[in-house]
């Protein structure tokens, strides 16, 4: 079995992201595409084992084995967690309703930690832009700015929202170099800062429900190889 045919007749879940799930999408915006897939259980039990991602067959489509998806997002991996809160969702079969259905079993306060980690990241990238060439790059700036506020949003109410709603203009200003540096600097020192209080009140557990998803990839690996003895 090729890695694309795991993605074309094994996808779970695929939805929309990037710009366009984040309701930031212009005229110019690519649409990116995101996918889990449930490998076929066989496949497991020979030494080469099936991939844990997929590139393609799409342009802009990029894939992930379930079991690496649910590994990734108990981490609080910023981009799977996102990807599980799209609001475009393209297909959906039984168990990606059953994924979706565990998606507060991924979120613990440990995002505060992953999320500003990453964005700490993206800021380091920026100064380095700022000293190397006098500006930064400004659609990064607009995202790093997106992802402190979600992380912000999602310790004080519990939920990790994507689209930006009415920041939509103020951040694509942002993308368009049309606001100031130092005033994107202190927008995010002022964002950074809502944050840190936000996880001192936040009712997010410490950790992630680790037993709740090991028994639903269980019972995913499970039915996939009963229902490969009843199709051999």
């Amino acid at each position: 079995m090729q890695p694309e045919d795991l993605v074309r007749d094994h996808t779970i879940y695929a939805c929309v992201m990037g710009s366009r799930a984040f309701g930031l999408a212009t005229d110019a915006s690519d649409t990116d595409r995101r996918g889990v897939y449930l490998a076929p259980t066989a496949l497991f039990w020979r030494f080469e084992k099936p991939p844990a991602h997929v590139e393609g067959p799409g342009e802009e489509q990029f894939s992930w084995e379930l079991e690496r998806f649910c590994e990734l997002a108990l981490r609080g991996n910023p981009n799977i967690l996102e990807c599980l809160h799209s609001p475009l969702v393209e297909h959906l079969d039984d168990t990606g309703r059953e994924l979706l259905s565990l998606r507060g079993a991924f979120l613990s306060v440990q995002v505060y930690d992953t999320f500003t980690r990453y964005a700490l990241g993206q800021r380091k990238k920026l100064d380095a832009d700022v000293r190397t060439t006098g500006a930064p790059r400004w659609k990064h700036a607009m995202h790093l700015l997106r992802l402190l506020a979600s992380c912000r949003d999602l310790l004080r109410t519990g939920e990790l929202h994507l689209d930006v709603g009415d920041h939509r203009e103020p951040l694509l200003a942002v993308k368009r170099g049309e606001v100031p540096w130092a005033a994107v600097e202190s927008w995010t020192t002022r964002l950074a800062t809502e944050t840190e209080t936000a996880l001192r009140r936040t009712s997010l557990p410490p950790e992630p429900d680790h037993a709740r998803v090991a028994d639903f990839l269980f019972r995913a690996r499970r039915d996939s190889a009963l229902e490969s003895s009843r199709l051999a």
